[in-house]
């Protein structure tokens, strides 16, 4: 699928924030076909049992993809979550590549609800998730703009990893 275009990360985030070195520093990319998705890897500082992402961290992620879909179409609304129900298929390993991806399957004028799943690269689902979020105006929960910290060649197909 064929990377649109790449989406800003805050700083400190504990998913997106590049300079949040506990963090999973998570790249997020716009996908031609309207689909959010992110190549990146948990670290051993995210475990919960020995080789095992903790549950609490993969959910984190599941939202930010959810949550970040919404800025393909509506950059200047931020998602608040209103409900989550998480699954967890199987194990989600630290310290291996990860592919995941985000889907809006429910838009109306103040709500939306997304879609998003944590896969190995050969594509087993690990965990998903259904987000339910309410739409704000940006300035209502953010007193900082996101600061892009990375840039990324959005010439780049992700076609291999396929998402």
């Amino acid at each position: 699928m064929r990377i649109i275009k790449a989406q800003k990360n805050s700083k400190d985030c504990i998913i997106c924030g590049m300079e949040n070195s506990l963090g999973v520093q998570a790249p997020f990319f716009e996908l031609q076909d309207g689909r959010i998705a992110s190549v990146f890897q948990f670290k051993k500082e995210h475990q919960s049992y020995p080789g095992r992402v903790h549950g609490g961290m993969i959910t984190a992620m599941l939202d930010e993809l959810a949550g970040r879909v919404l800025w393909i179409t509506q950059p200047d609304i931020y998602a608040v979550t209103t409900s989550l129900e998480v699954k967890f298929h199987k194990p989600v390993p630290y310290n291996v590549d990860l592919k995941a991806v985000g889907e809006i399957s429910v838009d109306t004028r103040r709500a939306y609800e997304a879609k998003a799943k944590i896969m190995d690269m050969d594509g087993v689902v690990l965990a998903s998730a259904v987000v339910k979020y309410f739409k704000m105006d940006k300035s209502l929960i953010a007193s900082e703009d996101m600061d892009e910290q990375m840039i990324y060649d959005i010439d780049t197909k992700i076609e291999d990893i396929d998402v």
